[in-house]
């Protein structure tokens, strides 16, 4: 028979053995939920030096992470009128609404990680009221601010989205994430450099498998296959877009 002495030293050693131990990573679901469809888009805006008669049919999705006690969306599609006018737009279901179809309610949602600010993907902000967003704090810096300002860039940026994101900073709902190769999430990690816009981000969620989501920082594979840049902030970035070439 062991000592009472002995077990509870033994017990203790276990105890703080378990308090150096490794933590089990997190396990994340992810789900892309369709909300839209951009018929007929010419793939020469999505892949540089595509052939001018070359179309298809754009998948609009936000995408849903779920795990360890989070339920986060990368990116929040668009609501806004002015967005269908200006684009043909089919299928259309409200991302919130889209959402809820798969079982989700919006509310329940408890972050937002937003690529960049374009209308499409940051223009669904105010449709999750429960959500802390976070932004590449370059990226809200330069649409707040010189993105206005003469020689400023702000093609595709929405006003009211900015309102929006502003009025977010001020409720303390906004987080901004400083730079590449941040963990902004337990298992979430935020990647810069591919300069889609001012500072597009893209994000690498850990699992038994890592899964990058890389938005419109690189819309299809055939950008990797062909080694062709994405749209990019400016003609210059795309060399940055495409990054160093693997050994």
């Amino acid at each position: 028979m062991i000592p009472a002495r002995r077990r509870l030293l033994t017990v203790l050693a276990g105890v703080s053995l378990s308090a150096f131990a490794p933590s089990a990573p997190p396990s994340y679901s992810i789900d892309a939920i369709r909300y839209a469809t951009v018929p007929q888009f010419p793939l020469r805006a999505l892949v540089m030096g595509a052939p001018e008669s070359e179309k298809l049919d754009i998948a609009m999705a936000v995408w849903l992470i779920r795990g360890s006690g989070k339920v986060i969306l990368f990116d929040t599609g668009f609501h806004r009128e002015k967005w269908m006018k200006q684009f043909t737009v089919t299928d259309y279901v409200r991302p919130d609404e889209a959402l809820r179809a798969a079982g989700v309610p919006p509310e329940t949602v408890t972050d937002v990680v937003i690529s960049h600010a374009h209308w499409d993907h940051m223009g669904g902000i105010d449709l999750f009221p429960q959500a802390t967003v976070w932004i590449q704090k370059d990226e809200f810096a330069y649409y707040t601010g010189a993105a206005w300002q003469p020689g400023g860039r702000h093609g595709g940026i929405d006003p009211e989205d900015i309102a929006v994101l502003v009025h977010l900073n001020t409720e303390g709902r906004l987080r901004l994430v400083d730079g590449d190769d941040v963990e902004i999430l337990p298992g979430l990690r935020a990647y810069t450099g591919a300069r889609h816009t001012f500072a597009s981000q893209y994000v690498r969620v850990d699992g038994e498998a890592p899964v990058v989501l890389a938005s419109d920082n690189c819309y299809l594979y055939r950008n990797l296959e062909a080694r062709a840049a994405s749209a990019t902030f400016t003609p210059e970035d795309r060399d940055a877009n495409l990054g160093p070439r693997s050994a």
